[in-house]
């Protein structure tokens, strides 16, 4: 359930040589949740946390995950050392509903206010990739559509209370306590944890990197 990719969200990109055998990823964030699925996938990486700021672009879910996934990979790629072979990977996922994009939460009051609002009905989740080298890159982003259930005050607060909110995009968390939120997912599940599965070993394939070649 992906968007076309505008053209001029690419760079730097032409056909993989295959030169050089695939060495792993260098992952451009400190999350958990990307972290454990990489490691599902049983492809090798290390993680460099970028230093780069998030930001929203024109307000345009799209432009704004892969904007800051390219960012994000390329301030790493700026300043680390790479192995040949090695690939830096960098992703950013948000939250959007009805149009407005849902970062993280400032603090439990908006937590809840999020919750909330996207209770009993239907919200997307935007998750931006990008895979560079240092001499190719290719970029992509992929939709979910997410319906949590009716909530009553209780399990609202019961949410809230349980901390789980605290740096997820939208105040939850669909791999943990926050599955009892949701009703249905139309998509790609693993986009809404916080990494399109599918999606990277679509882009993989652009370096040459066929899947299962890295076990």
């Amino acid at each position: 359930m992906s968007d076309p990719v505008p053209q001029h969200f690419w760079e730097r990109v032409a056909p993989a040589t295959g030169d050089v055998a695939f060495a792993g990823l260098v992952l451009a964030s400190r999350s958990p949740q990307r972290k454990m699925l990489l490691e599902q996938l049983g492809v090798p990486f290390r993680i460099v946390v970028s230093d780069h700021e998030e930001g929203v672009i024109d307000g345009n879910p799209a432009h704004t995950v892969q904007q800051n996934a390219r960012g994000k990979a390329e301030e790493v790629l700026a300043r680390e050392p790479l192995q040949p072979g090695e690939l830096v990977l960098g992703v950013d996922t948000v939250v959007v509903s009805d149009g407005e994009i849902l970062g993280k939460a400032r603090d439990e009051a908006e937590a809840r206010a999020f919750v909330r609002r996207l209770a009993a009905r239907r919200h997307e989740v935007y998750s931006g990739l990008y895979v560079t080298s240092k001499k190719i890159a290719v970029a992509s982003h992929s939709v979910t559509g997410v319906t949590f259930r009716s909530l009553t005050d209780g399990e609202l607060a019961a949410y809230i209370g349980s901390g789980e909110w605290r740096d997820r995009a939208g105040a939850y968390a669909i791999q943990g306590i926050g599955s009892a939120l949701v009703q249905r997912v139309d998509g790609d599940y693993f986009n809404v944890v916080g990494l399109p599965v599918a999606e990277l070993v679509r882009l993989l394939a652009s370096f040459g990197v066929s899947p299962f070649s890295w076990l």
